[in-house]
């Protein structure tokens, strides 16, 4: 029996083995990947090496990397090894030259596409300009780049409205983003901002700092997202872009979860569903991806089961 799905064009096959689709890019971008081989390979060198916040947003990573000697403290008064670890959010300048005076022996691990922010914000207040950041004021990524703004004056928001609050409007605005931000809102924000500033006599300059791993990865999400019945998006909890992940699929109509672990899966989510699709934040390990898509294939052939469908029919 062939229902049809709410959505127009699409179809809901209930009798057949719901397939797993996989989001092409997926998982740890490379500035995460590139981090945690250097965070662990210091933490087999050393026995015990402490990072200024998680490295990454996943508590399953964070796990694994207690298992070499790698844990997490939220300032460097709280340091208690020789090795301190900048994670890939980034921080301001003056921490690790704070770490270094302090005898500490500092592993970078700041994500190169993270540092082109720095260097964003640093230039434009250099220039003089008042700087907007269009992000999480509390994510550690934010706060990191503020420091670079040295003594310009800053506003981080995700409002472009909290413009209308500055008075005197500054007369050269510089805007950047967090680098895992959906591009469709720095560009709304951005958009709005320039609509309501003009004909006023202001210098406004725009960095569009989010990341392409991100750019890619959202849209390989929301293109998946128009093709399946169901969308699983797998990520931390606390993870910002996974967060975002799941919020532009949900926003195409189609049914979203966002998990974990593989023992989150609902066999209920597949059931009277053709196409599964799947995808994962950039702070999500391969192994994390592999067991979620194995428990989806287990469910699968139950759901294919349970409709009396052999497996390869």
């Amino acid at each position: 029996m062939i229902s049809e799905d709410k959505r127009p064009g699409r179809l809901n096959v209930a009798n057949r083995r719901p397939e797993i689709i996989l989001a092409e890019e997926r998982g740890f971008c490379f500035g995460v990947r590139r981090a945690l081989e250097i965070i662990e390979a210091a933490g087999r060198r050393y026995g015990r090496v402490q990072s200024l916040g998680g490295i990454v947003h996943n508590l399953q990573v964070v796990k694994r990397l207690e298992e070499v000697g790698v844990t997490a403290v939220k300032s460097l008064d709280e340091v208690t090894t020789p090795v301190v670890a900048i994670t890939a959010h980034g921080v301001g300048p003056g921490i690790p030259a704070e770490a270094r005076a302090r005898g500490y022996e500092v592993i970078d691990t700041t994500c190169p596409l993270v540092t082109k922010v720095h260097q964003a914000v640093k230039r434009l207040a250099d220039e003089g300009f008042f700087i907007i950041i269009f992000g999480d004021p509390n994510h550690p990524e934010v706060r990191g780049a503020l420091g670079w703004a040295g003594n310009a004056k800053t506003l981080v928001t995700l409002d472009w409205e909290e413009i209308r609050k500055i008075k005197p409007l500054p007369h050269k605005i510089g805007i950047v983003s967090q680098t895992t931000q959906p591009v469709s809102l720095f560009s709304n924000f951005v958009k709005a901002i320039m609509d309501w500033v003009f004909p006023r006599p202001v210098e406004i300059r725009v960095i569009n700092t989010i990341c392409d791993p991100t750019i890619k990865r959202q849209q390989d999400a929301v293109e998946l997202a128009r093709q399946v019945d169901v969308m699983i998006v797998i990520g931390g909890r606390h993870s910002a872009n996974t967060r975002h992940l799941a919020e532009m699929c949900a926003a195409e109509g189609v049914e979203t979860h966002h998990i974990e672990v593989p023992e989150e899966v609902d066999p209920a989510w597949l059931r009277g569903r053709s196409r599964v699709g799947v995808t994962a934040g950039a702070s999500t390990p391969d192994w994390i991806i592999e067991a979620v898509v194995r428990r989806l294939e287990e469910v699968a052939d139950q759901v294919a089961a349970e409709a009396g469908v052999l497996t390869g029919d």
